[in-house]
């Protein structure tokens, strides 16, 4: 992406607040739903924290959050930050009929364009699930980037459209269509080794083992992936308490020392765009693209 190979590192929040134990967790416990207000407090020891460091974040906002904390996210991007479609109430878009994914992606630009007057060109899905519609509706809605897939660690790629499967034939590849994909891992985000949930998340990894997690993941990418993007997924309810805080100041300290560049997935997903035209990629990745797969007669 550059003369000189750098390599990039975007720290990503979804700030979801209430709306993942309303719209994920499907609970009508006020307790469980109070978990989510902790992220509301959070935000104002994250955000000194990130200006110390000179960064601009993605922040995912459902619009369901937009409306409960209007100021918090008029600071977020007063502060420089980019705010990135992350559904209405944390529901999984597989869950609905294409009617119903149109209705959630419509709730989740009107209150955060009512709220802050922004329209996203990034989207990030709740619980990183698609329906097979997500990536038509994406395009339609003229979303430029993705942040929910899993097909690579480092480096983006161009998502495909029409892509079909089942158990007893052989995989067919669909279009490569101009959707950037900046993928993320669950191994990268901190509310499965943090957050207890009873039955569902077992969580409460010691901040030292996670911060090995994660920084050796990035000092792989800083060594071998040359204009790479190490894409890290915090919850302010989750990365905000006490020993978490500490443990991601430490993170970013180590990530500085280095040298990665910290960017928002919006900034990244442009350079690597101007970089890697979408006909010169498919070229250069025909494996990504099902260009050598074999579909028996």
């Amino acid at each position: 992406m550059s003369q000189e190979p750098e390599f990039y590192c975007a720290i990503t929040f979804d700030f979801d607040a209430m709306s993942s134990w309303i719209g994920s967790a499907k609970s009508n416990n006020p307790s469980m739903i109070s978990r989510g207000q902790l992220g509301a407090i959070a935000i104002s020891r994250i955000l000194p924290l990130l200006n110390r460091y000179h960064m601009k974040c993605s922040f995912c906002v459902p619009g369901h959050t937009a409306y409960a904390f209007p100021r918090l996210i008029n600071e977020i991007l007063e502060h420089g930050h980019e705010l990135v479609h992350h559904g209405w109430v944390h529901e999984n878009p597989a869950d609905f009929d294409e009617a119903g994914e149109r209705r959630i992606l419509d709730l989740g630009l009107e209150a955060l364009d009512k709220v802050a007057g922004v329209k996203p060109d990034g989207y990030r899905s709740p619980a990183w699930d698609f329906s097979i519609k997500t990536v038509d509706l994406l395009l339609e809605y003229g979303f430029r980037y993705d942040s929910s897939c899993m097909g690579h660690d480092f480096y983006p790629y161009y998502l495909r459209q029409g892509d079909s499967w089942t158990p007893d034939r052989a995989y067919v590849f669909g279009e490569t269509v101009s959707l950037i994909e900046l993928p993320v891992s669950w191994g990268l985000d901190d509310f499965p080794v943090s957050d207890f949930v009873l039955g569902m998340n077992e969580g409460l990894k010691a901040p030292s083992a996670i911060q090995e997690m994660w920084q050796g993941d990035f000092d792989y990418g800083m060594d071998n992936c040359p204009d790479g993007l190490f894409t890290l997924t915090l919850h302010p309810q989750t990365i905000g308490r006490g020993n978490r805080m500490l443990m991601l100041e430490r993170l970013l300290e180590h990530i500085s020392s280095r040298g990665a560049r910290f960017v928002t997935m919006g900034e990244y997903a442009s350079r690597w765009a101007a970089e890697n035209p979408l006909d010169q990629w498919k070229a250069e990745n025909p494996d990504l693209t099902g260009e050598y797969a074999i579909i028996p007669v």
